[in-house]
């Protein structure tokens, strides 16, 4: 915890909650990690981020924030710019990182400049993205700035209209062709990538497949080949670096397996992974012998401005 005098028991502030269509998934991490952190010997307060967070943080004065936050506000760099306005040390990506990485456009020129292979994508107007495809099916139609799988929509090889958009699509809509294939995901943890987790769903891994009791299941570590493996956790720790990120990330990538390691893909890294004992990356970090109260205690003990 970088700029922070060491104490007995430092004070954490786990935020959490906040005002983002992913507020109940926040709930979730923000109460199992205060849980963990307080296992793990530190003074914990749950802080459930609202309009006066500045105020209620500058009456804690926590020698810590652990950033439990899910989409807008929370990940995209907003809350991170106000912590670094206040010098309050974080956990997790800075506001620069958080930003691309919630941008999946900008994320993948990021990808792009690095060398990492990315699907080919478009960005699009909403209105425009449900008058007609804007690219031959199958496709995937998904908001450009949101987390979670919030209003993804998979457009089949022999779909005769395009997409029809509930109310939770934002303005701005990615175009992305489909990927076929095994759905996997990497975590990186400062600068190591963790063991490669399958993720077996009866369909596309969206907001209730991740999140549902029974909604997929994991092979942890994937039964993939060697080379597969290792490319995909070449691929995450690749793309940790290329947004700029600190911390705990994961990459969720696609493998098509009938085309060998050209059929792999990364799609998107998320700088706030969700964070319960079962979540992907406890699972991971507990594959490779870490307790959950540890991996906490690691990622609190990570913390800085300046990220």
């Amino acid at each position: 915890m970088a700029g922070r005098s060491s104490k007995a028991a430092p004070k954490v502030a786990v935020l959490m909650g906040g005002a983002s269509a992913e507020r109940d998934v926040s709930l979730v991490t923000g109460r199992a990690c205060a849980a963990a952190l307080r296992e793990a010997g530190y003074e914990v307060v749950e802080l459930d981020a609202g309009p006066d967070l500045a105020v209620r943080l500058s009456e804690i004065a926590p020698d810590v924030c652990f950033n439990a936050l899910h989409g807008r506000w929370g990940e995209d760099g907003c809350v991170q710019g106000l912590l670094e306005w206040l010098r309050i040390p974080y956990t997790h990506s800075g506001v620069l990182a958080s930003a691309l990485a919630m941008d999946k456009t900008r994320a993948k020129a990021a990808y792009r400049a690095a060398g990492l292979p990315v699907v080919d994508s478009l960005l699009a107007p909403r209105a425009e993205v449900m008058a007609g495809h804007l690219m031959t099916p199958p496709y995937v139609a998904k908001p450009n700035a949101e987390g979670s799988s919030v209003g993804v929509y998979i457009v089949a090889r022999d779909a005769n209209t395009p997409p029809q958009f509930g109310p939770e699509m934002p303005d701005e809509v990615m175009v992305e062709a489909y990927v076929p294939g095994r759905e996997l995901t990497v975590s990186v943890m400062g600068d190591r990538a963790t063991v490669v987790t399958e993720i077996h769903t009866a369909g596309w891994y969206d907001y209730h497949a991740k999140y549902a009791p029974g909604g997929s299941t994991h092979s942890c570590p994937a039964g993939l080949p060697d080379e597969i493996a290792a490319a995909a956790q070449d691929y995450a720790l690749r793309a940790h670096r290329a947004l700029g990120c600190r911390g705990l990330s994961r990459s969720d990538l696609r493998w098509d397996e009938t085309r060998g390691l050209a059929g792999l893909f990364i799609l998107e890294t998320n700088t706030q992974p969700g964070m319960t004992p079962t979540s992907l990356s406890p699972e991971q970090a507990a594959a490779e012998g870490m307790s959950f109260p540890e991996l906490c205690a690691w990622i609190v003990e990570d913390a800085s401005c300046g990220r």
